[in-house]
């Protein structure tokens, strides 16, 4: 009976999950938050403490990633993703030409850590980045969580 109990508390989402797992998402680990986050909306979780803890988490997590390119950069470039020179050179003019402003896409599936990540490497400015990135994930879970609450007749 205790482990039935267990795994039903474990099923029951809370505040505390949806901060780990948003927190999670926003590193290089291909898992996404807005599942839960959706669930708790249905479930009637007050929409300002979801959405809040669900940025606060994915934007620690993209914190992570920014900083894990300022101080591993070179380790990260050449040992783990091998990135040639040349690659490194056409990132860094892309990311010259669309600017640090690319950061408010930082919620986006696939392309968002690396942007993350690339704004450690590049070194712009934290408060920039956080700015950016804090901004661009709110909006994505303030439309999220309203386009469930409102399309579910709450």
């Amino acid at each position: 009976m205790d482990i039935l109990s267990s795994l039903y508390t474990f099923a029951t989402p809370s505040l505390s999950q949806l901060f780990l797992l948003s927190f999670l998402a926003a590193t290089i680990l291909p898992i996404g938050s807005e599942w839960l986050l959706l669930v708790m909306v249905v479930q009637g979780f007050s929409l300002p403490d979801v959405v809040i803890t669900a940025t606060l988490g994915n934007y620690l997590g993209a914190c992570t990633t920014y900083l894990i390119g300022t101080w591993g950069s070179d380790f990260i470039i050449r040992t783990i993703l091998r990135i040639s020179d040349r690659q490194l050179e056409r990132a860094e003019n892309l990311y010259q030409k669309y600017g640090s402003w690319s950061l408010l896409l930082s919620w986006l599936p696939v392309v968002g850590d690396p942007l993350c990540l690339l704004g450690g490497v590049f070194r712009i400015s934290f408060f920039r980045f956080s700015i950016l990135v804090f901004v661009g994930k709110f909006f994505r879970y303030a439309i999220l969580a309203l386009l469930v609450k409102y399309g579910t007749g709450g």
